[in-house]
């Protein structure tokens, strides 16, 4: 009863969003929306989960294939590493386990895939009796069960489906498989055991084993494998519990040159000294301090109470089970610690699996034999052709006509939440908001700079200064620093931007006071630790070149190359390039720390469970310890405007999608049309609903979403249009880009506008849920300079748009023949159809912007 891509359109429409997800046990659904939307999504939803098949046609069928299938490109198939999770499947479940194969499936299995099996499935599952429907927010409850009897009442239950049961994995042997990584940079390596079900006693102390292995210094993975062996800059495991079983897993990306039966031999030695060594109550009481701190964070949102609601009773029977997972944690004994090692760890088979690059078979854990992966060949687009579907669905009636809308309520009035601000005689600027649904602050110091302030020789100096000063204090070690954090349950990091550096914590609102004298001391006393700077400088140098192999992030750097121009530092990364880090010493750390970090260029950001009074009396420590400077920002020319359109391409040899870029730099956010452009720019590609993931994701098929943006912020940033589209759509996807930038410059309709009106003001009725948004809130007011009501003010910008206004903006920030065109994927399938764009000769660049020599390449036939 629902018009094709109406769905989204309506949610988005009332001021709301939604999205589905499946995973391994189940499917969901969900929409946020404004209270006075409530019985609209109950309409909606009740439509899917009983009206669907009659509306489901041949065609649309067809072209969700292609979106599953440009998803899985997405996220496996051209990306390092992609593949693994198929492999452990593989090897580590029998064929009839439903674990066996991946919930996105197959290339081949999602191509063949019929209408009748779509209508099979649902006939199947979709049912009220197969499902939980969680309701959360402000709203009438005797109203709602009104609302859901009327909607999902004569919807009607079908078989009832068993639940599963719990199928443990036994191996008889341990099995070991190597493949070659076509994206991957560094050998990885991925011990499985497999373990136990969700919610089950055992799965908790896994829990805790996996953090007492891997997470802090003091763990055994990472005191063999990182400190003494050097195999790895970082360490990871995890236990992985499902409905029916789990697996615990042990990860090690090695660095580039390591071979992988080194690794294998180093975790033993590692397990070794875990039994030798064993841990202590504060290790424990450690652990679940953090543990209760990300429980109250996993359920700050209306959203995540909900999923965790009903998460709790489709797998753990009620939803009360909220009241006793987090307890169950605490629980966890010592001796359940060691009982679960050595029932599911020690002596026991696993499945392990060795990626490696392409080519270097040679640093393959020993004893590991090819494991099949089917990869894609990049073949001609051919279009497809929708045959007429046999499936016949009877018409489902309804107690009532179904087809009308029902009307919403009056709109929410817009509250903003109440910001205070102060500021200290050393010039330190205060903000916060006062939050009182949960035990929880959160609070960050920003600095201005980051990037801005980076020598242009020695580009990365920034990263390596926020990463340091997290290894220890004046007075405390490393080791010490990361214990003081952990027995808090706190989280302290600190992080480098483009225009900025943060140092951010989150809290128990009962250990603020300690949390705060920590991130003082961390700001004030830093340690310069030179073992620990010369393991950062290798682990930064080895995430560059890991980087590097990954379409998205190239086309992402080479972009900014292209925009800002090479003598620019913003078109550089902030971890810098492995040449520069290799130059810079603990001195240069030092040295940008005494000439940079000063509040008269810092704000305080403060929000949750903590009064202004109790806040201002802590942070005013700041005034005494921290003293005001001038902090001297270097001035760089103003890049050069494109004058014509040019198309660079970027090889990945073998790539299953390109990338596209397209843009120029644009607005700073402080320009007065920054926001009009960023509405402007909303019904093309500021959201599902937009012009350019309409035709490119729901009528063509060609990508998993493709979007547009101004991404401006202190300086001027860009407008970049993007996607990740199936390789042999290039061309296509390209001149679709190109059509629709030049096609929005003659204007929108009247309701696209009113959509984008009731899309951008309604929407404002969730923005403030979080202390995440809050935070992000209070950070806008204070590194542009907004007042605290500028969410009204932008509310009127929206409102007073014609469409008169919209056009003149786009005729003013879209201009596609004065544009960068960056394309990153196979040049060997995808260059020569390119030259028929219109956009000048191709211009070869390598994955770092340079220039490159181009060879002659065969066009696809």
């Amino acid at each position: 009863h629902v018009g094709q891509d109406q769905f989204f359109k309506k949610i988005q429409d009332a001021g709301g969003t939604l999205n589905g997800f499946t995973f391994w046990d189940g499917t969901g659904y969900f929409e946020i929306v404004p209270k006075n939307a409530l019985e609209m999504a109950l309409w909606l939803e009740s439509d899917r989960m009983g009206w669907l098949l009659s509306t489901v046609t041949q065609e649309a069928f067809v072209n969700q294939q292609d979106v599953v299938q440009n998803e899985k490109r997405l996220r496996v198939d051209n990306r390092p590493y992609g593949h693994t999770n198929y492999v452990i499947h593989k090897l580590l479940y029998p064929e009839d386990h439903s674990y066996n194969w991946q919930v996105i499936g197959s290339l081949a299995d999602l191509q063949n895939a019929t209408l009748t099996d779509v209508r099979d499935f649902y006939l199947k599952w979709y049912s009220p009796n197969n499902a939980t429907l969680v309701i959360a927010g402000d709203y009438d409850v005797a109203q709602t069960k009104k609302w859901v009897e009327k909607y999902f009442g004569e919807v009607k239950s079908r078989a009832k489906q068993p639940d599963p049961k719990v199928q443990h994995i036994s191996l008889s042997e341990v099995k070991r498989a190597f493949h070659e990584d076509n994206f991957a940079k560094s050998p990885e390596l991925t011990m499985v055991f497999p373990t136990c079900e969700s919610y089950s006693k055992d799965s908790y102390a896994l829990d805790l084993l996996d953090e007492l292995l891997s997470d802090g210094k003091k763990a055994p993975l990472y005191k063999v494998l990182v400190e003494e062996m050097k195999l790895t800059p970082s360490v990871s495991a995890y236990q992985g519990s499902k409905e029916m079983t789990g697996d615990f897993r042990i990860r090690i990306r090695a660095f580039p040159d390591k071979n992988l039966t080194d690794v294998e031999k180093a975790i033993f030695e590692s397990l070794a000294k875990f039994e030798q060594d064993g841990f202590t109550d504060q290790d424990l009481d450690r652990i679940k301090a953090k543990i209760e701190t990300n429980f109250y964070n996993g359920i700050s949102s209306i959203l995540n109470k909900s999923f965790q609601l009903a998460f709790y009773n489709e797998y753990a029977g009620t939803p009360g089970f909220i009241n006793q997972d987090l307890q169950s944690s605490l629980d966890v004994t010592k001796e359940d610690i060691w009982r679960v090692y050595n029932k599911y760890i020690k002596g026991k088979n696993y499945v392990l699996t060795s990626f490696v690059p392409k080519g270097q078979t040679d640093l393959v854990a020993e004893n590991s034999e090819r494991f099949p992966v089917v990869e894609e060949a990049i073949v001609a687009k051919t279009d497809k052709v929708a045959t007429k579907s046999d499936l016949v669905v009877e018409k489902i009636p309804s107690n009532f006509d179904r087809s009308i809308e029902p009307k919403k309520g009056p709109a929410p009035g817009l509250t903003l939440p109440t910001v205070w601000q102060d500021e200290l005689a050393n010039k330190l600027k205060i903000y916060g908001i006062e939050h009182n649904e949960l035990p929880l602050i959160q609070f960050s110091i920003t600095l201005k700079g980051g990037l801005l302030l980076d020598d242009p020789n020695k580009v990365g100096v920034a990263n390596l200064m926020t990463d340091i000063m997290m290894e220890g204090t004046k007075n405390r070690t490393p080791l010490e620093l990361e214990e003081a954090i952990d027995n808090l349950g706190a989280r302290i990091n600190m992080f480098t931007t483009r225009e900025s550096i943060v140092i951010r914590a989150n809290t128990l609102a009962s250990k603020f006071g300690e949390v705060y004298k920590l991130v003082e001391e961390i700001l004030l006393e830093p340690r310069w630790d030179e073992k620990e700077f010369d393991r950062i400088k290798r682990q930064t140098i080895e995430t560059i070149n890991r980087q590097r192999v990954r379409p998205s992030t190239v086309a992402t750097d080479v972009f900014n190359k292209l925009i800002y121009g090479e003598d620019h530092i913003l078109s550089n990364s902030t971890l810098g390039t492995p040449e520069s880090v290799e130059k810079i010493t603990i001195e240069d750390l030092k040295n940008f720390y005494a000439s940079n970090f000063s509040p008269s260029v810092s704000h305080l950001t403060i929000v949750g469970n903590i009064s202004q009074k109790k806040a201002t009396a802590a942070i005013k420590s700041f005034e005494k310890k921290w003293d005001a400077k001038e902090v001297k920002f270097a001035k760089y020319p103003e890049p050069s405007a494109v004058s014509k359109s040019q198309l660079y391409f970027v090889d990945v040899a073998k790539a299953k999608q390109s990338e596209i870029r397209i843009g120029y730099l644009s607005l700073a956010y402080t320009d007065d049309d920054y926001y009009p452009a960023t509405v402007m720019n909303y019904k093309l590609g500021g959201s599902f609903s937009g012009f350019l993931n309409l035709i490119l994701r729901e009528e063509k098929g060609y990508t998993y979403g493709a979007r547009s943006r101004f991404n401006g912020s202190y300086h001027r940033g860009p407008f970049v249009a993007s996607s990740a589209v199936k390789s042999n759509t290039t061309f296509e996807s390209m001149e679709i880009f190109k059509d629709e930038l030049t096609k929005y410059r003659k204007g929108i309709s009247e309701e696209d506008l009113t959509f984008t009106k009731n899309a951008l003001i309604k929407s404002n009725a969730r923005r403030f849920e979080t202390l995440g948004a809050l935070m992000s809130m209070l950070d806008d007011i204070a590194k542009y300079n907004l007042s605290t009501d500028y969410i009204k003010q932008r509310e009127k910008i929206v409102q007073d748009m014609s469409r008169e206004s919209h056009k003149q903006l786009a005729e003013k920030y879209m201009v596609p023949d004065k544009m960068i065109y960056l394309v990153v994927g196979d040049a060997e399938t995808q260059l020569e159809p390119l030259k028929a764009l219109g956009l000048g000769e191709p211009i070869m660049l390598d994955k770092q912007g340079n220039p490159v020599q181009q060879e002659a390449t065969t066009s696809m036939k």
